[in-house]
């Protein structure tokens, strides 16, 4: 019997994680559970368990009394005549460890003692799969799509299941049972029916942390995102910058003939990705996060994070996006509120003049433009920046 209880233990540690002197508290827990329901008290009684045999003995502490009249309690007490056939040596007022045969024990004591330790055994394995989903929050992890459950979606992560709320999905998206879609952990908590986990395929961070797993030199640390603005199933831009001046940033994260940067629109279903590079100077970082419109000046003032953009007649459409999106994701990704117009509009603009918005800080910024004009250029393969429209 003991071989097969260690052999049972050792198939719940390696299956359910949990640890054996977790489990060995669980039967010491069952057999007072035992006791108490079996004599009525069990405050007396001690269990020991060989950690390395699985022997157990159960015994109550009683104490030694002149007569069976004296014995109130027999939970408590025992005659010395009864206790000199245990032990010779006892005597009246002494605490002798009487046996408990745990055979002896009814149909109920027993039930009652096998439900904790299964009780145990659920509570414990529920906080080993919360602890490890717990330690993933704020992660990327690879899901299943199970089913719909009204207009939200159950994805099993493995040993648990997670739900995909309405809000959380990213319009248009459909998934069949049974495929493989990566989803971003926003929160993992611990409720008394086991974790609940609430996941998001419409997060920033979700690309974020694809690109951290795509492009080895965010993963060394080389290259950090440092901004990121998503309209998830859309468009996202990223501003990224290089630690080593040996490495293009933004070249890292397209990839050889756009490999990288193409596996994670792919895991996106299409969704539009532009990589800027980040720069200190909130002007140049403006003009970059703008791109591929090509901008004449920009006024930036940090003190209101405010900025005024320049860009020439035909490029203004390009510039502001369809229904505004590449002004409203540049504005997320700089922080700035951007106010652009065209060379037309700003030179009709009562008492405009670009001298005065010109600083020492900002002496670069002139009239006739400033800061990588080619930029547009060289990165326009590198995304889809075609839907430019009247706003």
């Amino acid at each position: 019997m003991n071989k097969e209880l260690m052999e049972a233990l050792d198939i719940l540690e390696k299956e359910k994680e949990i640890s054996k002197e977790t489990l060995f508290e669980a039967i010491e827990n069952s057999l007072l559970t035992a006791c108490k329901n079996h004599f009525g008290k069990s405050d007396n009684v001690k269990v020991e368990i060989d950690r390395e045999t699985c022997d157990f003995l159960v015994y109550a502490q009683k104490e030694v009394v002149e007569t069976r009249d004296d014995v109130e309690d027999d939970c408590l007490q025992i005659a010395l005549e009864d206790a000199q056939q245990l032990s010779k040596k006892a005597k009246v007022g002494d605490v002798l460890n009487v046996e408990i045969k745990s055979k002896e024990f009814g149909r109920i004591a027993t039930q009652n003692a096998k439900n904790v330790i299964l009780q145990k055994i659920r509570e414990e394995e529920r906080n080993v799969i919360y602890n490890q989903y717990f330690e993933k929050e704020k992660d990327v992890v690879t899901g299943v799509v199970q089913r719909y459950v009204g207009r939200n979606i159950s994805i099993n992560l493995g040993k648990a299941d997670a739900m995909l709320t309405e809000s959380e999905q990213v319009k248009g998206e459909v998934f069949r049972p049974t495929e493989r879609i990566k989803v971003y952990i926003v929160e993992v908590k611990n409720t008394s029916k086991g974790p609940r986990i609430n996941v998001s395929r419409t997060h920033p961070e979700l690309v974020k942390r694809l690109f951290e797993s795509e492009v080895t030199e965010i993963k060394d640390g080389t290259v950090e995102i440092k901004s990121i603005a998503r309209e998830a199933g859309s468009r996202t831009k990223i501003a990224v910058w290089s630690n080593n001046p040996n490495v293009d940033a933004v070249g890292a994260c397209v990839g050889m003939n756009g490999a990288r940067v193409n596996a994670i629109v792919d895991e996106l279903r299409g969704e539009k990705i532009d990589i800027v590079p980040w720069d200190e100077n909130p002007g140049n970082l403006i003009q970059n996060a703008l791109a591929p419109a090509k901008v004449v000046a920009v006024f930036a003032d940090p003190d209101e994070r405010a900025a005024k953009v320049v860009v020439p007649d035909y490029q203004l459409s390009l510039a502001i996006g369809k229904e505004g999106q590449n002004a409203r994701l540049a504005a997320r990704l700089t922080g700035y509120k951007i106010d652009i117009k065209s060379e037309t509009q700003a030179k009709d603009a009562p008492g405009f003049r670009y001298e005065d918005y010109i600083d020492d800080e900002y002496e670069e910024y002139d009239g006739e433009g400033y800061a990588e004009e080619g930029y547009a250029e060289e990165y326009q393969d590198n995304a889809d920046y075609s839907d430019g429209g009247e706003a």
